[in-house]
């Protein structure tokens, strides 16, 4: 975890897409009120815009505050400003994952599987899905989980093959242009 110069943090948050409005914040607390999950939160959303204001990177980066947003867009929605602190979330986890930080959920196992199953099939192949990220995280919870899995293959609603879908080179394209501008 590396200590940086005054005020460099905020710029290289600032320059992540999606992220480049954080100096504009009015610090309202409209993101706060609007998120579902700020309960579980050690520092809500408009407290973490602050914080990398503050250029308090270590304490950003290693807080478990950024790993509870769930994508629901109600700060982004709501912000007068149109800030999009669930975008600021989002580039705060990819920047802690980089520089070796260690998440306090699953999350980014969840989504590099996700990523994947999208890369090789086109479209999330739920099994293939679920078997990988059982194996990944916790192959023992998998057994719990064990009697949904054959309700769900025997009435069709979980397929063990993948279906074929077009466009799968397209998709794996657009996936890649993602990956290369910084996206984990």
């Amino acid at each position: 975890m590396r200590k940086n110069s005054s005020q460099t943090f905020l710029k290289e948050v600032a320059s992540i897409p999606g992220s480049n409005k954080i100096s504009e914040c009015i610090q309202c607390g409209v993101c706060s009120g609007s998120c579902t999950t700020a309960a579980y939160w050690e520092h809500p959303p408009r407290k973490i815009i602050a914080m990398v204001r503050a250029d308090m990177r270590d304490d950003v980066l290693s807080s478990n505050s950024i790993w509870f947003c769930v994508s629901c867009y109600l700060c982004t929605a709501h912000c007068p400003r149109d800030i999009r602190p669930a975008n600021i979330m989002h580039a705060l986890e990819s920047l802690a994952l980089k520089e070796g930080y260690k998440p306090p959920t699953r999350s980014p196992a969840m989504y590099k599987i996700l990523v994947d199953s999208i890369k090789r099939n086109g479209r999330v192949h739920e099994f293939g899905f679920m078997f990988k990220y059982y194996f990944k995280t916790n192959p023992l919870a998998a057994i719990k989980m064990l009697p949904l899995a054959i309700d769900l293959l025997t009435h069709g609603r979980m397929p063990l093959m993948p279906k074929k879908v077009k466009g799968k080179d397209e998709i794996k394209a657009i996936l890649a242009k993602v990956t290369a501008g910084g996206a984990q």
